[in-house]
C-alpha cells in the first residue's frame, strides 16, 4: 500500500517516540534509574492494592501491539489504500506520540519518587488514550483492522486505567493519609470496587472485550499478591474476597458484552 506523504512525518514522530518510549522502560530497569527498579519504588510505598509482580509482563504485550500498530500505519499487512484508515492514522497519531512522550517522562518521575507529578502523567495518558479509544470504536473495522489499530490501545488502556489507581493509592501513602481513622482493608475494597465500576461501565459503554480482560489481569495480580507466601500470605481475607468477586463481575459484564455484540453481528447480516 501507497503511504500517504502528508501523514508520513507523523508516522514517522510515532515510531520514534514509541521506540524512545521502549529503551527508556528497558533501560530504567537494567541501569537502573536512580539505582532503584521500577518494581522497587512500588514496593517502597507499601499497600494492599498494589499487584504481583507478575503481573507487569503485560507490558510486553502492551508494546507488541503497539508495534504492530505502528507498522500496520506504514501500510504492512494492507493490501490498498483506503481514506478512512489513512485519516483514523492522522486523528490518533499526535494522541500516541503523546503518550509515549509522557509514558517517558513518567519513568523518570517514578524512578524519582516525585509521585505527585507522576499521578499528573499518567492522568493525562490515561486521557488521551481515552480520545485515541473514543475513535477506534467508531471505526469502520475488519478484523484485520481491529487488531491491529483497536486492540493494542484497548489493551494499553485497560492497563492504565489499574496503574492510574494505583498511582494515586502510592501518592496517599507517600503523604501518609491515615484513612480518616478507617483501616486501610475499608480504603482498599473500595478502591476494588470504584475500579470495578468504572471498568464495567467501560466495558459496557465500548463493547471493549480486550479493555476488561486487561483490567481482570491486574485483579488477578492483585488475588495473587494477597495469596502468596511472597506477598500477604492470606492476611486480608475480605480483600481477597472482594478482588474475588470483582472478577467474577467483571466475567459476567464481558460476556453480557459478548452476547450484545453477537446480536449486534446477526442485525448487521440480517440487513
Amino acid at each position: 500500500m501507497k503511504i500517504n506523504r502528508t501523514n508520513l512525518n507523523l508516522k514517522i514522530t510515532v515510531l520514534i517516540t514509541y521506540l524512545i518510549m521502549v529503551i527508556t522502560n528497558g533501560l530504567a530497569n537494567i541501569i537502573p534509574i536512580n539505582g532503584v527498579m521500577t518494581g522497587e519504588v512500588s514496593d517502597s510505598y507499601e499497600n494492599l492494592f498494589a499487584p504481583a509482580g507478575v503481573t507487569f509482563s503485560v507490558w510486553g504485550v502492551i508494546y507488541a501491539l503497539l508495534f504492530f500498530y505502528i507498522i500496520y500505519q506504514f501500510g504492512i499487512f494492507q493490501k490498498k489504500n483506503d481514506s478512512h484508515r489513512e485519516d483514523l492514522f492522522q486523528k490518533i497519531g499526535i494522541y500516541f506520540a503523546l503518550t509515549s512522550v509522557l509514558n517517558t517522562v513518567w519513568i523518570f518521575t517514578w524512578h524519582y519518587k516525585i509521585i505527585e507529578v507522576s499521578l499528573i502523567i499518567i492522568i493525562a495518558i490515561l486521557v488521551l488514550l481515552i480520545l485515541i479509544n473514543n475513535k477506534t470504536r467508531k471505526m469502520r473495522s475488519s478484523l484485520k483492522d481491529y487488531f491491529f489499530i483497536r486492540l493494542p490501545f484497548s489493551v494499553y488502556m485497560g492497563w492504565i486505567t489499574v496503574a492510574t489507581i494505583a498511582n494515586v493509592t502510592t501518592l496517599l501513602v507517600k503523604l501518609g493519609f491515615d484513612g480518616f481513622g478507617l483501616p486501610e482493608t475499608f480504603w482498599t475494597i473500595l478502591v476494588i470496587i470504584v475500579g470495578l465500576i468504572i471498568a464495567s461501565l467501560t466495558i459496557i459503554r465500548n463493547k471493549d472485550l480486550a479493555y476488561g480482560l486487561t483490567v481482570i489481569w491486574a485483579y488477578i495480580g492483585i488475588y495473587i499478591k494477597h495469596t502468596s507466601n511472597s506477598g500477604w500470605s492470606s492476611n486480608y481475607s475480605s480483600i481477597i474476597f472482594t478482588v474475588v468477586a470483582a472478577i467474577l463481575l467483571l466475567l459476567v459484564v464481558e460476556g453480557y458484552t459478548l452476547v450484545n455484540l453477537r446480536k449486534g453481528d446477526s442485525r448487521i447480516r440480517d440487513i
